[in-house]
């Protein structure tokens, strides 16, 4: 099949924390689609193992391994051991992330800690230990996860909302900063998309209808639809694209 070459991932190795469910599956597995080696993490070996197994099938050289987003030594461990095994890491998605809907009067300093300790303090340190390795190629493609909810309110999710604002604001930050390394820093600002997770969440009907009251083209996403924006800001077709956060999301006016 056809496509242009500047999308092409071949000979590239990419590193995907959160890479075995929902949004973050997908894109590892649209990257080793496009050509790259994909090292996919997440806490759990059985959820890393199941999608290793998948990237070898598609005839992609991958590594199992574990990690907490939030602790530095087990990032620094799986760099290290990524650097190791595939001797450079030229793509990086942050996609580890969480959520919990709850009223901002009820919330719990655990439940505001971990929320943004996962979203924020787990991406930051993907970051800076893997654009570490970046500045030593001189050469790198970092994608974080952004939400609707970075630059708008999302109702009774007040910490998710504040750590996906500063998960954009850091894309701009470090997009910005880091050109000198000829790394691009960009983010994916998803909007709805059904995972087997939230599936019986987002189908309740009056929440159906208002999320898709507010969504022009009038459904969810499906999963294969974010591919294509992680393999363009992954290639080199996007050598001129910083600090960026592409929405993906049906359409929403974001103010």
């Amino acid at each position: 099949m056809a496509y242009y070459k500047g999308l092409s991932l071949d000979g590239k190795k990419a590193l995907v924390f959160g890479g075995t469910s929902g949004l973050g599956k997908s894109i590892a597995l649209g990257l080793a689609e496009a050509g790259a080696d994909v090292v996919p993490v997440s806490r759990r070996a059985e959820g890393v193992a199941k999608t290793a197994a998948e990237i070898r099938a598609l005839g992609r050289n991958t590594i199992e391994l574990t990690a907490d987003v939030t602790r530095r030594e087990d990032v620094q461990r799986v760099a290290d051991a990524v650097v190791k095994e595939m001797k450079r890491i030229d793509i990086l998605v942050n996609s580890a992330g969480m959520t919990k809907r709850i009223p901002s009067l009820e919330c719990s300093d655990e439940d505001w800690d971990r929320i943004l300790s996962v979203n924020v303090k787990g991406t930051w340190l993907a970051c800076q230990i893997v654009g570490r390795v970046m500045r030593e190629q001189q050469y790198g493609r970092i994608i974080n996860i952004a939400s609707i909810g970075s630059f708008q309110s999302l109702h009774e999710a007040a910490p998710y909302c504040a750590s996906k604002g500063a998960v954009a604001m850091l894309t701009k930050a470090l997009g910005a900063e880091w050109t000198k390394y000829t790394i691009a820093v960009n983010a994916i600002g998803p909007g709805v998309f059904e995972t087997p997770l939230n599936t019986k969440l987002i189908n309740e009907p009056a929440r159906k209808r208002s999320i898709l009251s507010h969504t022009p083209m009038q459904r969810f996403g499906t999963l294969e639809e974010i591919r294509g924006a992680a393999v363009f800001l992954a290639s080199d077709a996007a050598g001129f694209v910083t600090g960026q956060c592409l929405h993906v999301n049906g359409g929403p006016y974001l103010a």
